[in-house]
């Protein structure tokens, strides 16, 4: 076993050597209007004339290479107290347009947690598995883990891959689908910080329990039902609202095991790909605070579990994953970056593993498809047409392609960079060439300079059109604006009418793989 100072070297030496800038992310700065606002991040991502870093320019960064050296000396007091804790206060304070409150005494309290798993058994043909995540604040394991359960409860969790086409068939589509809205409602309802919000029941395992998913899985039938209710897993009924769909940003995740089957599933993010787009000493500061409920109540005044409360941890959907056979040994470490679909990608290359019985390559190369309650995704180019008829024909309503390896990340990161202070995006469609927007903003200024921002410098973007803007129904956020309701809708420029920078990425060039799980005891990776 290394010392734990050791294992910050290789770090250190990378930040002192530096990497070469990608055409990902070359593209990506482009981009993102607001990380050069920020004079520390301009000066180091971007040159003096205000563009990006040419790709293949080396990126060096002493200064994060001086604080590894202390979190290897130290420990985790240097980052909550001293000199770097000094510099992040300041710079959240110090914000010139959205100052915040952040205090010494804040970052000194901070402690991180450690939780007790949840485990649950999972049976897949004639084996039996036992799978392992991490608990709540994380809605990752139990959202999976009621996907898996739920389906393996159907008919459909049984059927092979298509033998001509390698793919799952409408059914399993379906199914998965159904069983997805359950657990998403599962999760709006009752899922958040537990120093916080009761688990029903008194255990979060009660979402879980082979009972309540047998009476769960008997909602699922051949055709999209017209709503998914949360269910009533425990004695105890909640107070609380179900939380309205957001959209949520990216992660990064890796899952090894080394040569003595010593396993690690770490799933990590800052939020968006530049988080606040702050940088103090080398590294940029997180966007947390947007994985909490953007309204803290319903229309009717009843609090959301996931709302903003002081010292409270944000609801994630992360789920890093550890799988043991029937006995005790381990057979896969899983997990996966993608925001709220992390739960579909893992849930996915957990079926391919166990029931298909894949290799973990395999399960990870298979098309990327998911609901978050709403309308069916599915991975560009990779779905025939027979089977998205199929899918319609059960009701579901299928949005064209909104899941596609090479372009959402860059609309994301875009649509997130042409974002103002005070307006937050909820919702991202594409359909075709055209892609819906909804968002929340606290005035009609910022909804203009949004139409401003992406009229007059979005890349994948153009012809920004206000569809609709309305008063919102919250009357119950204290400290802030009034809100509306904002629906926009932008076009898609085709690729061939994008004119690139030098060294600039083109769409196709720019690939993000969203899946990328992780299994197997060599550790193989895709990312």
């Amino acid at each position: 076993r290394l010392r734990s100072a050791a294992l910050f070297e290789p770090a250190i030496r990378l930040a002192e050597t530096g990497f070469p800038v990608s055409p990902r992310l070359h593209a990506m700065l482009q981009a993102d209007a607001h990380l050069r606002k920020d004079p520390t991040a301009a000066a180091f991502f971007y040159q003096p004339d205000g563009t990006p870093w040419p790709v293949g320019h080396r990126l060096k960064n002493p200064e994060l290479a001086e604080v590894l050296r202390r979190l290897a000396r130290d420990g985790s007091r240097a980052l909550h107290e001293g000199e770097i804790a000094q510099a992040i206060v300041a710079k959240v304070q110090g914000h010139p347009g959205n100052p915040g409150r952040m205090t010494l005494a804040d970052l000194a309290g901070y402690h991180a947690k450690t939780r007790e798993a949840i485990c649950h058994d999972h049976t897949a043909g004639s084996r039996r598995w036992k799978i392992c995540g991490f608990p709540p604040p994380s809605s990752g394991a139990i959202a999976v883990g009621q996907i898996l359960g739920l389906m393996a409860r159907t008919g459909a969790a049984q059927e092979p891959l298509a033998t001509d086409t390698g793919l799952p068939s409408a059914d399993r589509l379906h199914t998965h689908m159904e069983a997805s809205r359950l657990a998403f409602a599962d999760r709006a309802q009752y899922l958040g910080d537990p120093d916080f919000v009761p688990a029903p029941g008194g255990d979060w395992r009660s979402l879980l329990d082979p009972a309540y998913l047998d009476a769960r899985a008997r909602l699922i039938h051949a055709q999209r039902a017209p709503t998914a209710p949360a269910g009533v897993p425990g004695p105890v009924r909640t107070s609380f609202a179900p939380m309205a769909e957001q959209i949520e940003y990216g992660t990064s995740h890796i899952s090894i095991v080394d040569a003595e089957g010593r396993a690690v599933s770490m799933t990590t993010t800052i939020e968006d790909a530049f988080g606040a787009r702050q940088m103090v000493r080398g590294f940029l500061l997180n966007n947390e605070l947007s994985d909490f409920s953007f309204a803290p109540a319903d229309t009717a005044g009843r609090p959301v579990a996931n709302r903003v409360e002081p010292g409270k941890r944000p609801r994630s959907s992360m789920a890093p994953t550890l799988v043991f056979d029937a006995e005790g040994r381990l057979a896969a470490s899983a997990g996966s970056p993608g925001g709220a679909l992390i739960i579909h990608y893992t849930a996915r290359t957990l079926h391919g593993l166990l029931q298909w019985r894949l290799d973990p390559q395999a399960a990870i190369d298979l098309p990327n498809f998911g609901t978050t309650g709403g309308p069916v995704v599915l991975e560009k180019g990779r779905f025939p047409a027979p089977v998205i008829e199929a899918l319609k024909a059960r009701q579901q309503v299928v949005e064209n392609f909104q899941i596609d390896r090479n372009m959402p990340v860059h609309l994301l990161n875009e649509l997130a960079a042409q974002t103002p202070e005070g307006m937050y995006l909820t919702t991202v469609r594409q359909d075709g060439q055209s892609i819906a927007v909804t968002a929340v903003a606290q005035t009609n200024e910022r909804v203009s300079e949004f139409l401003r921002n992406t009229a007059r410098s979005s890349t994948w973007l153009e012809k920004p059109e206000l569809v609709e803007i309305k008063a919102a129904p919250v009357s119950t956020v204290r400290d802030a604006k009034r809100l509306y309701d904002v629906s926009v809708r932008l076009t898609l420029r085709r690729p061939q009418d994008l004119e690139p920078a030098p060294g600039a990425a083109s769409p196709d060039a720019s690939a993000s793989d969203p899946g990328g799980v992780s299994s197997g005891r060599h550790g193989r990776r895709r990312s």
